[in-house]
Parts: C-alpha cells; structure tokens; sequence
C-alpha cells in the first residue's frame, strides 16, 4: 500500500505514540477511517472528526448518530416508550450476518424459538473467517433484527431474548 507523503517505517513502542502516529497517516493520506487489530486481540480505529462519505454513499446499517443530534422532546410531549424486556445479543465484531450455516440450511434459530445458554444463533463473516455467535443466556427469541446478508456493526442489536 502506498502513501501520498510515505516515509521510512518507525518503531513505535508507546501506544500513545502509536495512536498519534495512525492520526498522522490518517490526516496526511486525507482518510476516514483507520482501524489495526494485533494477535492479541488488541483493536484501535481512528476516524477523522469531519469524514464526509463520497457522494451517494449510504451510512453504514446502525450507525450511532452523533452525540447530541437528538434534539430533546417537547414537554407536552409524553415520554418514549420503555425499552422492551429481554436480553440483547449483539455483534462482537464487524461483518457480515448469516443466520444459517449454508445456504441450503434451515436458520439457526427464528422468532418463537427456545434457546439455551451456549447455543450458536448466527454466523457473522469478518475477514473471510465464519465467526459463530453463541447465546450467553436461555430464553425464547423475540425478536431477530437483522436480514440474512446484512453488513452489521460492532454493538448492533442482532436479537432479543426474553
């Protein structure tokens, strides 16, 4: 890979120094994002403060608004709804969601059905490796907010379990 103002590699051996290095190369090669992740499962991303998408491109599917953009609700206004019970699976990583195994499979688990503790409830792709997402708790599927082939995002909302 090649950088518009490329130098001689550095070693770097303070993490602070390292996160000021990637915002250098991130600010310099005029990018929007950077993201490393080591063998030891230490991941840092850097993104730049005022990254606009290239014309037409679309936000990525549960992207966090900024904080602040809600604007707050009027007084008359009754307040928002409780947030629904159960517990929330969500996806570890970045990457692609299957809810089955193969195409020609049955889903691992669909609206209604039971599930223990340790039950695998999806697949997400990251890096052309098939990540399996196992449920940390017992209870019955409620909900299943993601489409099979959907991108998702690190801490989206895959599944309600009640």
């Amino acid at each position: 890979m090649s950088f518009k103002n490329s130098k001689e590699p550095q070693q770097i051996e303070d993490t602070v120094e390292c996160v000021a290095a990637l915002a250098q190369i991130l600010k310099e090669n005029d990018l929007g994002r950077i993201k490393v992740s080591t063998v030891d499962d230490i991941e840092i991303v850097i993104e730049a403060k005022q990254f606009a998408p290239p014309m037409g491109a679309m936000p990525p599917m549960g992207a966090m608004p900024p904080m602040g953009a809600v604007p707050a609700a009027p007084a008359d206004k009754k307040p928002a709804e409780t947030p629904e019970k159960g517990n929330y699976i969500t996806s570890p990583i970045i990457g692609t969601f299957y809810s089955s195994p193969s195409p020609e499979k049955p889903s691992f688990v669909k609206v209604g059905d039971t599930v223990n503790a340790g039950d695998v409830v999806c697949i997400i792709e990251s890096m052309k490796l098939m990540n399996e997402i196992n449920c940390e708790f017992s209870g019955r599927v409620a909900e299943i907010y993601v489409n099979n082939g959907e991108s998702v995002e690190f801490g989206q909302k895959l599944m309600r379990i009640e």
